[in-house]
């Protein structure tokens, strides 16, 4: 296996980019002029910002329910709409980046996430707030696609885990924002405003610097070259691709199921106060990163299966821990210990794609996949909430049990599958 050095940032950005495509690059029209650590920079703040309204929700939901005298389980109905809107434009990103270009769609994308949040943050009545979170999910959906498009296209996977990192580092910072704002006695709509200004920011950023952002600049704009691959039909049609997908529907309800909800366990049900609660939720998201950094690290090492099974297992005893009702230190552990076992499992399987399912099946395979996460972050964090109503909000736990089991034996499943059809097993 290859060892690398940790390179800095300046080497990072710079190896980032192949050297054809740095000429191309250099040849390309910008709206300003800016060097390759810039840029890298750039991106790690767009991914930070993208992260940010994701997290906002688990905190603010007690608060919000609340104001409109909702039941607990109405959170199913923002999650869905988000949902619902996010994959539509994940579905038909890759069709507005060969069509406008990754810079239009980051700008527009961005003007949409801000004005969505300014809807819910002015919203004098619940149903306002569905259209708005539907709008928030078309342009988080399209930021997603976009960014991660121009991200495969020209940064290393060393870059592009660090990405996916800065991601966390949003959604970490956003719960703390709402934790301040409510344990200091004002409204949650002034933690979605100030999250709005942040995506405002990002809009005036992408752009002034919209050019930069091309993936073929060879092209008389920031299209996409078409390349050969399988069609949706041919894709769907294969089991592994399916599942994966699967894997991604649960890991993405386990993942956002405890990241909505704990919030509530913690104060309305194991006696935490609203600010421990609140902290302990962004340390969750925070642990996540962490652990994305740290293990990615570990993959340069030790094969990426190993890492994806010790982060199962390692989050499977995390659910355990929460389950038990020991002690609030072992709780508080459990979370932390939960965010961190998670990390490494979506961003590593996604870089084993090509690998899984094939080079001609992956482009459409990964999409797939994301489309997986996303209805599993919608439906099964509302059908906590639909259990929580009619027994107690202590059935999270005994999902995430659940959850982490199917998982477990789900990727044993498909690492089987991959087996019998590569004659590439010995990656494995």
């Amino acid at each position: 296996m290859r060892r690398q050095r940790s390179p800095d940032l300046d080497e990072i950005a710079a190896g980032a980019v192949p050297a054809y495509r740095r000429n191309k690059m250099d040849r390309a029209s910008t709206s300003i002029s800016i060097s390759p650590r810039t840029l890298t920079l750039l991106a790690f703040l767009a991914f930070i910002s993208l992260g940010l309204p994701d997290t906002l929700l688990g905190v603010a939901w007690p608060s919000i329910r609340a104001t409109f005298v909702r039941p607990i389980s109405d959170l199913g109905q923002l999650l869905a709409c988000g949902a619902a809107g996010y994959l539509l434009s994940s579905f038909l990103g890759g069709e507005i980046v060969r069509r406008a270009g990754v810079g239009r769609l980051l700008i527009g994308s961005t003007l949409l996430v801000a004005i969505a949040l300014v809807g819910i943050a002015a919203g004098p009545v619940w149903y306002v707030l569905l259209p708005c979170a539907f709008v928030s999910g078309l342009g988080a959906g399209a930021i997603d696609a976009g960014i991660n498009t121009f991200a495969a296209a020209r940064f290393s996977p060393r870059v592009v885990n660090w990405l996916h990192a800065c991601w966390g580092i949003g959604a970490s910072i956003s719960p703390l924002i709402m934790t301040a704002v409510i344990a200091g006695g004002r409204t949650w709509r002034i933690g979605y405003a100030v999250v709005a200004c942040v995506m405002a920011i990002m809009f005036i950023l992408f752009l002034l610097t919209r050019d930069v952002w091309r993936i073929d600049s060879d092209s008389g704009d920031s299209g996409v070259a078409a390349e050969r691959a399988a069609t949706i039909g041919q894709a769907i049609r294969r089991p592994i691709v399916q599942g994966q997908m699967l894997f991604y529907f649960l890991y993405g309800g386990v993942e956002a199921g405890a990241g909505s909800w704990l919030f509530t366990l913690l104060s309305e049900s194991r006696g935490f106060s609203i600010a421990m609660a609140g902290t302990i939720v962004g340390a969750y998201w925070a642990s996540l990163t962490i652990g994305r950094i740290a293990f990615g690290q570990a993959a340069a090492r030790i094969s990426h299966l190993a890492v994806i099974r010790v982060g199962l297992l390692g989050a499977l005893l995390a659910t355990v821990l929460l389950i038990l009702r020991l002690p609030e230190a072992v709780t508080v552990a459990g979370a932390l210990l939960l965010g961190f076992m998670l990390a490494p499992v979506f961003p590593t399987i996604i870089s084993d794609t090509p690998a899984r399912v094939g080079a001609f099946y992956a482009p459409q395979a990964v999409g797939f996949q994301v489309a997986g996460a996303a209805i599993g972050i919608a439906a099964i964090p509302g059908a906590i909430g639909v259990l929580a109503r009619r027994s107690s909000i202590e059935v999270l736990p005994i999902c995430l049990v659940i959850g982490m089991v199917l998982l477990v034996a789900l990727h044993e499943a498909i690492v089987a599958g991959v087996k019998r059809a590569s004659t590439s097993a010995g990656r494995y």
